[in-house]
């Protein structure tokens, strides 16, 4: 775990720390699956953040002002969300154009690793309708 990162996970309380690493470990699962070699882990504005040279940042956090919820958070400037919203519609809650927003004390729903497959291969496929969904 890239050291910043892991900075920022101690500062989480416990249960919110576990289900955030859930999270991390989701996206390198995904990562793996797809072929990406080549992902970073760093902190961009002070959230655990997951670049690589096909896609687009995927980001996450969680703030003590909502202790109830995180998000996972996309880049506002493509489709991601907007087609997030159409292909999975009401199985997540979102932020507008640059956030899923998730309950701290419900399971992930499956459908996030497609999402951060769609971000983390985004400029592969942001050419396809759906982004290929």
């Amino acid at each position: 775990m890239d050291l910043n990162v892991k900075q920022k996970f101690e500062t989480y309380p416990e249960h919110i720390a576990v289900l955030l690493n859930t999270i991390r470990n989701i996206i390198f699962s995904i990562a793996k699956q797809d072929g990406i070699t080549d992902i970073t882990e760093t902190l961009k504005w002070g959230e655990p953040s997951y670049v690589c040279k096909t896609g687009s940042t995927v980001r996450f956090d969680w703030k003590a002002n909502h202790p109830e919820q995180y998000c996972i958070y996309f880049n506002c400037k493509t489709s991601l969300v907007d087609t997030f919203k159409e292909v999975y519609g009401d199985i997540f809650k979102y932020d507008g154009n640059r956030a899923i927003i998730l309950k701290i004390d419900q399971p992930v729903p499956q459908e996030l690793a497609h999402c951060i497959s769609m971000s983390l291969r985004y400029k592969k496929i942001k050419h396809l309708d759906l982004l290929g969904a």
